[in-house]
């Protein structure tokens, strides 16, 4: 059945995606007016997202910090999440965003919707745990990659079940984030490493883990196609 010309093509992307993409995009918004001065209160040149990096980017010094001093202010708490929705440029939070409706689109289809936000959000929280934990750097981690790259390891999972029940090669499943590291390690050895990828890869195996509990059945299917093997 065709679909009607006035359908819109967001009908198909789940509500949840849908709205997490609007607020990554707004809050790039509320950027752009802020240095445009045309938000009441600001002037002409002034770059709230300097502001926002500094007060809701995540800081591996501070999480170090919190660990030694064991204090733990929700003025920095609130970093392991709020840094997904800081980015450092349009292109970053557009980059971004086309991987959430993505990945957001596929996985939403399978799982239930709430479970596309709990893998984003978590993704991430674990994501900048790893970078306090693993790096020693004074670079915050800001943008929504690690979220992004969560749900790809859902989008992963997905396949992975699928290729089991059919007897394909599973390691299939593993072409697209091992695409993504590639590409990765070749803007690394041209323009300079970036250390973020520790967050997003991360990102990914909690995405890929997590998919086990929340997908209906994902547990059950984990265990058919191991023993297919």
């Amino acid at each position: 059945m065709q679909a009607e010309p006035h359908d819109s093509p967001f009908n198909s992307i789940p509500p949840v995606v849908v709205a997490l993409v609007a607020v990554l995009f707004g809050i790039e918004v509320l950027f752009y007016l802020s240095k445009s001065g045309l938000i009441a209160g600001t002037r002409g040149g002034e770059d709230w997202r300097i502001f926002a990096i500094q007060d809701y980017a995540f800081s591996g010094e501070i999480f170090k910090w919190m660990i030694e001093t064991h204090r733990w202010p929700i003025e920095h708490v609130k970093r392991f999440m709020t840094y997904l929705f800081v980015h450092g440029s349009f292109t970053h939070m557009v980059m971004v965003c086309v991987f959430v409706l993505a990945l957001g689109k596929m996985v939403g289809e399978t799982f239930r919707q709430w479970t596309v936000l709990v893998i984003f959000l978590a993704s991430g929280i674990v994501g900048a745990l790893a970078y306090g934990l693993l790096l020693s750097t004074t670079q915050p981690l800001f943008g929504g990659y690690p979220g992004a790259y969560g749900l790809i390891g859902a989008f992963t999972f997905i396949l992975w079940v699928g290729y089991g029940r059919t007897g394909e090669n599973q390691l299939q499943a593993f072409r697209l984030i091992g695409f993504l590291m590639g590409i990765q390690l070749l803007f690394g050895l041209i323009f300079g490493a970036n250390k973020d990828w520790v967050a997003e890869l991360a990102g990914f195996f909690t995405g890929f883990i997590l998919s086990v509990v929340l997908q209906p059945g994902g547990w059950t299917a984990l265990v058919q196609t191991m023993r297919q093997r």
